[in-house]
């Protein structure tokens, strides 16, 4: 009896948050959280709930924009080693935004593990910004390669960390940051002083933050003074930014 083949897993886009534009001018793909080692395959509804707040915000936000904003569903949870299986997924959502849409931008925005698969995949072409909320990233190792920034170099990066995140030690992501603004100087760092992991505390201001830097690296909109400050700031002040309670306030919609 022949065997049964074992079916080749797949990434999707999950559909656009909010009508889908048209025409479509830009484009987020938001990566979900994930695992250092695991062979699952997420649930789209597990994927989706970790960036839901944040996607439906820009949806809105770049409504008139002809934004479109897709959920990236993953073959597996797990980054699963030298595999790098989040960040090949990402680079394959891109390659899927071109396909679909054309030459418009991309922005790269990930959560946690999903954080550091935008890192990672943001030399794609199509992307021109990265957005990393508490990137989970590898501990230092002197027998290991660092984690690579060459590939972030003529993109636009924002990453935001809390202090008080124990899941992910927030003074890795701000090493990464200091030696990719090295080779770029479109590299900035926001702090959320005593918010955690899950940047739940004041989850609203990192929101109006994503939502000021992605409409302004995608569709050329005025940046707000602190990330205009933060992208201008010599190492370490645009790396270790406060994020200000009440951000965007004044123009939250």
């Amino acid at each position: 009896m022949a065997q049964q083949a074992t079916p080749v897993r797949t990434a999707r886009l999950g559909r656009t948050l909010g009508p889908e534009p048209a025409p479509v001018s830009g484009a987020v793909l938001l990566l979900p959280g994930g695992e250092e080692v695991s062979s699952r395959r997420p649930s789209p509804m597990w994927a989706a709930a970790s960036v839901r707040a944040l996607g439906r915000r820009l949806a809105r936000a770049g409504r008139d924009e002809g934004l479109a904003v897709h959920v990236v569903h993953y073959r597996y949870r797990g980054w699963n080693g030298t595999e790098a299986h989040l960040a090949g997924d990402a680079a394959w959502a891109a390659d899927e935004v071109v396909r679909r849409y054309g030459d418009v931008p991309v922005c790269l925005a990930g959560i946690g593990m999903g954080g550091r698969a935008a890192l990672r995949a943001g030399g794609h072409e199509a992307v021109n910004s990265v957005l990393a909320l508490a990137p989970w990233l590898p501990e230092e190792d002197v027998a290991a390669p660092p984690e690579p920034v060459k590939q972030l170099a003529g993109r636009r990066v924002l990453i935001v960390h809390g202090t008080n995140d124990e899941r992910t030690d927030p003074e890795l992501s701000f090493r990464l940051a200091a030696r990719a603004k090295k080779a770029n100087r479109e590299v900035c760092r926001f702090e959320v002083h005593t918010d955690g992991h899950g940047l739940h505390q004041y989850r609203d201001e990192v929101i109006a933050l994503a939502e000021d830097f992605v409409m302004g690296v995608l569709f050329g909109r005025a940046l707000s003074r602190p990330v205009q400050d933060a992208f201008a700031a010599p190492p370490p002040l645009g790396l270790r930014m406060p994020l200000a309670a009440g951000f965007g306030s004044s123009w939250r919609r």
